[in-house]
């Protein structure tokens, strides 16, 4: 008996390591209850109690299903958009007067539906190696167009069947029905976590390579992971049903940042292989009860998204501070540089001579033959005169269903105005993905801006020598933090300017009071619609951008280093390349090109309004991807990603000539990002 004990301290030990994040965040959980019991007027009862976990439970079960897909290394944006299309599905077909509705029916038909939407996720995934992020971004507006066709607004009724199961008591007065579903759904894990898919699931998640080398069907995992994550979307979606009777196509939209927020707080690494489903139902209630801790306070709503995005960051830079972390050894590279310089040794210091060998040419030698243009350009012409071609092919198209097009002057006008949106973006989010990075603040980024604008301007042409320089310089901060949290503390971009992007939205709420108010100046008014000679002004500005855009990514050393970086950037580390500062600087020019293209769209509508960003976040990436360029990095060029930009504004406006509703327009621009990535990606991947 004496040597159980030192096991069992050995055991201890080890579970507490393994499970540091949950007991973290539950240690944090239960500072914050104490908390709001201590500042709420009365004692908590029962039913304040069984209300906070259902208003948490959505959130968890959402949670959970992105956990899954983190655990196998990917990301799972689409997420929101599943909880939304079940809660419309269920609001549209079920018959509100049918009192003896089928619980367990309805939600199979929400957790099937998720399943199917997780099947073709984990298809393009897995079976076809498709970046997560852009297949999950694509499949994400694609079931948002088919939530509005099938709920337009929001209405409809659920049975008041579902809200009694899933809202009322399991045992009443004493245990809430949501209590039990996350209990259940917690032993469901622990189960699952032993099994062998379970176990498949980490070590596809920690090293995907020596996983298959072990005989793990690597794309099975991830493929049956996708498909299990689907299915708790869908049962969040059951859920939000239940709670509030009635379906909204947009209800799912506001989970994408809690949902990671959770994910993280509750100990998941981002990258996959560690981490578990239990941590992040804690980390939910922690989020949830960190905004009634707002609300109690008497703090405005309005900073909901900022106090998300902030303990998101917050969570993500615990990990970031372990020590083999990108900013422990940032910080080491900082110190040897300093030792360096103060020992004289720094490469800074050294003489400035040049030290590199002479050529001396030969007899015998000859000069190389200088390639023609289309041998020199080989590469980018594959890539980028596809967008090019079906832009011709779209114009047809067009001309033959609409007629009197191509030869109308107003219509390429129009085209032309339309693109510099897109264009402008391309240029920022383009030359992110080129470093194989991707910004996701883009949305807020064009709203803040806008609002902000509108707000200085206020129909004053004077003003805009102040409100534009003051627009432009607070988007270049919010680039420069952006960049700094990638580069300096070697945070995920897609966690960071998730989060930079919850804060823009909270910081436009603020700014406006949720009303923005304000309007153009005559002056940006007629550079958006007014003509001279015929000609929208702005599209002079669009000729300017498109060349200053190409030389700047294609003739520039700025350029050339963007590129090397995407292709890697430890090779262009060791080639001199200074990699921190490039990347934090085309973090900044993204943030840049938002905020003008806010400025642009207050001038086109007159005013700014309240996410007035949210239709470009697709269109932004999706021009780039289509234009040619990888998403991973290192390959593409700015004329492949204009042509995209045009490709994109012809097929919108063709779509506009035609019957069809709206909502399939953003189905088709999810299809055409899916094609251009599977067509053009990188045979070797």
């Amino acid at each position: 008996m004496p040597v159980a004990r030192p096991h069992a301290a050995r055991s201890l030990s080890r579970f507490l390591v393994r499970s540091r994040g949950p007991i973290a965040a539950l240690a944090v959980f239960l500072a914050l209850f104490a908390f709001i019991d201590v500042i709420s007027p009365g004692p908590l009862t029962y039913f304040d109690i069984s209300y906070q976990i259902s208003g948490a439970a959505p959130l968890a079960l959402a949670a959970m299903g992105q956990t899954l897909v983190i655990l196998s290394g990917g990301f799972d944006l689409s997420a929101g958009a599943v909880v939304s299309l079940v809660n419309a599905t269920l609001a549209a077909n079920m018959d509100p007067m049918d009192f003896e509705a089928s619980v367990l029916l309805w939600t199979l038909v929400g957790v099937g539906t998720g399943m199917a939407v997780g099947a073709v996720n984990g298809f393009f995934v897995a079976f076809l190696r498709l970046q997560p992020i852009v297949v999950t971004l694509s499949t994400m507006f694609i079931v948002q167009g088919a939530t509005l066709l099938v709920l337009e607004q929001p209405g409809g009724m659920i049975s008041p069947t579902l809200g009694t199961f899933y809202m009322g008591d399991a045992v009443t007065g004493l245990i809430p029905s949501p209590a039990v579903l996350l209990l259940v759904a917690a032993l469901a894990w622990m189960w699952l976590k032993a099994s062998p898919y379970g176990i498949a699931l980490y070590a596809v998640g920690s090293e995907p390579q020596s996983a298959a080398a072990t005989g793990v069907r690597v794309a099975w995992v991830r493929f049956a992971t996708y498909v299990l994550a689907g299915g708790f979307y869908g049962l969040s979606g059951v859920f939000i049903s239940a709670q509030t009777g009635s379906g909204d196509p947009l209800v799912g939209n506001s989970l994408l940042l809690p949902m990671f927020a959770a994910v993280v707080i509750g100990g998941t690494r981002l990258g996959g292989g560690r981490g578990g489903l239990v941590g992040t139902i804690v980390g939910a209630f922690v989020l949830m009860i960190v905004v009634n801790v707002l609300l109690a306070l008497g703090v405005s709503a309005y900073y909901s998204t900022i106090a998300e995005a902030g303990v998101l960051l917050a969570a993500v830079l615990v990990g970031a501070f372990s020590r083999d972390s990108v900013l422990m050894e940032a910080l080491r590279r900082l110190a040897g540089a300093v030792r360096a310089r103060r020992a004289g040794s720094s490469v800074a210091q050294r003489g400035g001579a040049d030290r590199r060998l002479d050529f001396v040419a030969g007899r015998g030698t000859t000069q190389p033959v200088a390639a023609g243009f289309f041998a020199r350009n080989a590469g980018t012409l594959r890539y980028s005169l596809p967008a090019w071609i079906c832009l011709v092919l779209v114009l047809v198209a067009t001309q033959a269903l609409l007629g009197n097009t191509l030869g109308n002057w107003h219509f390429w006008n129009s085209l032309l105005v339309l693109s510099t949106f897109l264009v402008i973006l391309a240029l920022g989010q383009g030359a992110v993905i080129l470093t194989g990075g991707l910004d996701l603040s883009v949305p807020w980024m064009i709203g803040l801006a806008g609002i902000m604008c509108a707000g200085l301007v206020q129909g004053s042409d004077v003003a805009l020598i102040y409100a534009v320089p003051i627009v432009i310089a607070v988007a270049a901060i919010v680039g420069l933090a952006n960049g700094l949290g990638v580069v300096a503390l070697g945070l995920s971009p897609i966690v960071v300017t998730l989060a930079a992007n919850g804060i823009l939205q909270g910081a436009a709420l603020l700014y406006s009071d949720g009303t923005p108010s304000g309007f153009a100046s005559p002056l940006l008014r007629t550079l958006m619609t007014g003509r001279v000679f015929g000609v929208t002004p702005v599209v002079v500005l669009l000729a300017i951008i498109v060349v200053a855009g190409t030389l700047l990514l294609s003739r520039t050393p700025f350029g050339r280093r963007v590129t090397a970086i995407g292709n890697s950037p430890a090779a262009a580390r060791l080639s001199g390349v200074r990699v921190g500062r490039v990347t934090v600087g085309v973090y900044v020019l993204s943030a840049v090109c938002a905020a003008l293209v806010g400025i642009l769209l207050t001038g086109f509508a007159g005013q700014a309004s309240l996410g007035m960003g949210d239709d470009y976040l697709l269109p932004s990436i999706a021009v780039v991807v289509v234009g040619g360029a990888l998403i991973t990095g290192g390959r593409g060029h700015f004329l492949g990603m204009v042509g995209g930009a045009l490709l994109l504004t012809a097929l919108q406006t063709l779509l506009a000539g035609t019957n069809l509703p709206y909502a399939f327009r953003a189905i088709v621009f999810g299809c055409v990002v899916l094609a251009a990535v599977l067509a053009l990606r990188d045979k070797r991947s």
